[in-house]
């Protein structure tokens, strides 16, 4: 199977973590948003979204959209629970990631790290802390109670949350005041087969 993306988008590394950690065979395109790269006709044939990661799969299908990338790919393996209610709490935090997480600490980072803070955007950087820190709040509450986010086994729900939320301070969140969040992107970093963003950049 082949993926289209770019390692340091948190959508992207998603897909990276899980292929590593299931020990999947893949070859990864790099595609760069910023040069257009998710704008060609070509592109536009895979996913008319305009966005990455793309996987293609052997047989010729094509799967867009991060969180369904890694469901499939974790069909069958300890990182996607055969339990009814447990499968469905991990969708609920991916939900969460989508709605509640990513439109925040994602676009504070997309508009530090990748635009580099430009002046017309400072204002709506700054209007995405208040819902980063809630989302980041929710999390804190939870992993209180348990090691990671649907109890005590690791999930594609924590790879879901775990892609953006540990890259936060480059979006200007400060982890320090979330212990439990911070000591949670620890024991994940421990976890077999954990790859990181910087491996391939």
């Amino acid at each position: 199977m082949k993926v289209l993306g770019d390692i340091a988008s948190g959508n992207c590394y998603k897909v990276k973590l899980v292929l590593a950690q299931l020990g999947i065979a893949h070859e990864w395109t790099h595609v760069a948003i910023g040069r257009g790269e998710t704008r060609t006709a070509e592109f536009l044939r895979l996913n008319p979204n305009g966005k990455i990661p793309v996987l293609l799969l052997d047989n010729g299908e094509v799967l867009s959209e991060s969180n369904a990338i890694i469901n499939y790919l974790a069909e069958g393996s300890p990182l996607l629970p055969t339990d009814r209610l447990t499968r469905a709490r991990v969708l609920e935090w991916q939900f969460f990631e989508q709605y509640s997480h990513e439109p925040y600490i994602a676009v504070a980072r997309f508009i530090n790290r990748y635009l580099g803070m430009p002046e017309h955007k400072r204002a709506e950087f700054e209007s995405k802390q208040t819902g980063g820190l809630k989302a980041l709040g929710v999390m804190e509450q939870q992993l209180g109670k348990t090691p990671f986010l649907v109890g005590e086994h690791y999930t594609i729900a924590d790879v879901s949350l775990y892609a953006y939320t540990h890259v936060a301070h480059e979006g200007g969140f400060d982890l320090a005041a979330f212990p439990a969040v911070s000591t949670w992107v620890e024991r994940v970093r421990q976890q077999p087969g954990h790859v990181t963003m910087e491996q391939f950049l």
